[in-house]
């Protein structure tokens, strides 16, 4: 699990910690006293994944809407 603050991270690599965290979670080596963490971190690069998915998905609404007009 990386130290590096969710808003510094770019969106693949937020995706990437994302992924890794799934698959450690899902594999018999995660340990239970960091589940917490673990699925505080998730939590954490989930909401700013989606939060970018959505700025993204807006500005290409704005760009396409100028190409109507």
């Amino acid at each position: 699990m990386s130290e590096t603050p969710v808003k510094e991270l770019t969106y693949n690599q937020a995706f990437a910690e994302l992924d890794s965290i799934l698959k450690l979670m899902q594999s018999d080596q995660c340990d239970i006293d960091r589940l917490a963490a673990l699925t505080r971190r998730a939590t954490a690069l989930i909401a700013e994944c989606r939060a970018r998915l959505t700025a993204t998905d807006e500005e290409l609404k704005g760009i396409l809407a100028q190409l109507e007009n």
